[in-house]
């Protein structure tokens, strides 16, 4: 993969969410909400406050989605970021 996200952008890939709930029930597909935690891949030139590796959490429906040799990544302005995850 060769992208590099411009100015204040970062790509980001999803973090697959379990499957069942903590009593053992498993949730389908059509019932889950969109994730909205996601790990940087890579980040724009201007960004600082974000690095490779971390996770974010970022607005429910913010971003462009990518795909990028057979894998779906998610392009994010780092306004919509709302936090990283330590």
């Amino acid at each position: 993969m060769n992208f590099k996200p411009l100015g204040e952008r970062i790509l980001v890939k999803s973090v697959e969410e379990s499957n069942t709930t903590a009593s053992g029930i498993i949730i389908p597909d059509n019932a889950k909400e969109k994730p909205n935690r996601a790990e940087v891949v890579a980040v724009g030139s201007e960004v600082k406050d974000v690095s490779v590796g971390n996770i974010v959490v970022s607005a429910k429906f913010a971003g462009t989605p990518l795909a990028l040799d057979g894998q779906d990544y998610t392009v994010l302005e780092l306004k919509d970021v709302l936090g990283v995850i330590s």
